[in-house]
């Protein structure tokens, strides 16, 4: 019987003892500020409080640690945070038990490099490539946002779910399909490390150098045909056209009397008739065929509106 109840009593002072251990509310210490979050190397002080008379305080921690004290006020500080996996308590002895509180703390590290690569910086229209983010030596990675940007639009966020507090290095891949409007295009990707309410504000990041595609595609023209009036002026027949590599050019017609390699033609002897333009490179080609109509010369235009005035001008 006097073993049963002796047993009754350990348990329940030992509930009473874990329970003091488990809030704040109920283990009469808190830390000010009650959270931190610091960066690798640098310095720390937090300071830890009561109001109840008490048997003794202090701070257990792998650097910095502070000895029973029978004050109400004590301070844990560390001039050069070297740990990643520090856990601060406080304690206190009061009415014959011991309580403690654990301090919220986060060391972090920004990386050391971001940068972007892939196997390909040369791509062909309309086949996937994939680009990759390196994040080096950055802590803790479950903290890590990484953003990509084409040009100022953001394209992609990813985040980890790794729970390694030490420094790890890290990969983001994102996958682009080359089109031809891209070309020249600028992709970038930010290691971002969101630290909450605590931490810095914004939260530090490091950006990586712009990294400029090169995508190759074949020629093709908006419009495969065109009709111009024929006047006494100039005509010009103009073939340019996007492409990379760039185009070379050549002319077809029954009315051009030699070879034409460039990509305009301009006289004011051309026939009327049609003329066939071909652009070409190592990825196809693309042909526009012009239409020259003949037209009435200026001369004569402005000989038959005169006689018509002067007509107009008799009947009234």
């Amino acid at each position: 019987m006097l073993q049963s109840l002796f047993g009754l009593f350990y348990l329940s002072a030992l509930s009473r003892l874990v329970t003091l251990k488990g809030t704040q509310a109920e283990c009469p210490i808190k830390f000010n500020p009650p959270s931190v979050v610091v960066e690798y190397g640098s310095s720390v002080s937090v300071d830890c409080s009561t109001d109840v008379t008490h048997d003794g305080m202090g701070v257990e921690a792998p650097e910095g640690s502070v000895s029973l004290t029978k004050d109400k006020l004590i301070t844990w500080r560390v001039s050069n945070l070297r740990r990643w996996d520090i856990r601060p308590q406080c304690y206190i002895n009061f009415n014959k038990q011991q309580c403690e509180i654990f301090l919220p703390f986060i060391v972090y590290k920004t990386p050391d490099s971001v940068s972007i690569n892939t196997v390909n910086q040369t791509m062909t229209e309309g086949s996937q490539y994939e680009l990759q983010c390196d994040i080096v030596n950055v802590a803790p990675v479950k903290r890590l946002i990484v953003k990509w940007f084409k040009g100022e639009t953001e394209v992609k966020t990813e985040t980890f779910n790794d729970t390694t507090k030490t420094p790890v290095n890290e990969t983001s891949t994102l996958v682009i399909t080359a089109v031809r409007d891209d070309d020249g295009a600028q992709y970038r990707c930010e290691a971002e490390l969101e630290l909450g309410a605590d931490g810095p504000q914004p939260p530090p990041e490091v950006t990586s150098e712009p990294f400029q595609i090169i995508v190759q595609f074949s020629p093709r023209h908006i419009d495969s045909k065109e009709i111009i009036t024929k006047t006494d002026g100039e005509i010009t027949l103009n073939c340019t056209v996007a492409a990379n590599p760039p185009a070379t050019y050549s002319w077809s017609s029954e009315y051009l009397k030699e070879r034409n390699n460039s990509a305009v033609l301009s006289s004011s002897t051309l026939t009327p008739g049609n003329y066939t333009c071909t652009a070409t490179n190592t990825l196809g080609e693309s042909k526009k065929e012009f239409i020259i109509n003949s037209g009435g010369s200026r001369t004569t235009f402005t000989f038959n509106f005169l006689q018509l005035l002067v007509a107009l001008r008799i009947v009234m």
